[in-house]
């Protein structure tokens, strides 16, 4: 019984989307966003797309100039969707990120890819300056996206939400142009 429960524990925090790493590093005139994430489906996310319902995951990141006087400025802001749906008469997973499709012959492959991100961010001059910032990245299941049936299924239940939580650290930028 005991180990029953403790793979039921396991199985329960294998799903979901968590952050493993995160950068946001200067380039000449640009950013460069990397990050790492660890996602894992709900045996009902996993049904439901290989029954032809597409998901919509949103990653969000936003760079904040903190001030103790006031709110906290947002510097840069920016979501971007990916579009993770089944092909059942090619047998194929299709991965969407903007207008780059990619399609994969297992779910592994496409969550694997869509589990790495790199995003190049131009960056106007005097925008950064030499200051202390955060940056945050997370990942979430964009249930807005879902078919309206399934939207009524996804309020309330965990077995239609996973995101992370915002993952947070600091920033400061050497080479800024000023």
């Amino acid at each position: 019984m005991a180990l029953w429960l403790a793979a039921a524990v396991v199985a329960v925090h294998a799903q979901g989307i968590e952050v493993k790493s995160a950068s946001f590093n200067a380039g000449d005139d640009y950013y460069v966003l990397e990050a790492q994430f660890d996602i894992a489906l709900t045996h009902t996310l996993e049904e439901a797309l290989n029954k032809g319902v597409s998901l919509y995951f949103l990653l969000e990141f936003e760079l904040i100039r903190p001030r103790w006087y006031w709110f906290n400025e947002r510097v840069i802001g920016f979501s971007q969707q990916h579009r993770l749906s089944y092909n059942a008469l090619t047998r194929q997973y299709r991965l969407g990120i903007g207008n780059l499709h990619q399609s994969f012959s297992s779910l592994a492959e496409a969550l694997e890819v869509m589990s790495r991100v790199s995003r190049r961010q131009d960056v106007e001059p005097g925008t950064i300056r030499r200051d202390n910032y955060t940056a945050g990245i997370r990942m979430r299941l964009d249930t807005s996206q879902l078919p309206k049936p399934f939207q009524l299924n996804a309020l309330g239940s965990r077995e239609w939400y996973i995101g992370s939580d915002w993952f947070r650290w600091p920033v400061t930028p050497r080479d800024v142009q000023q």
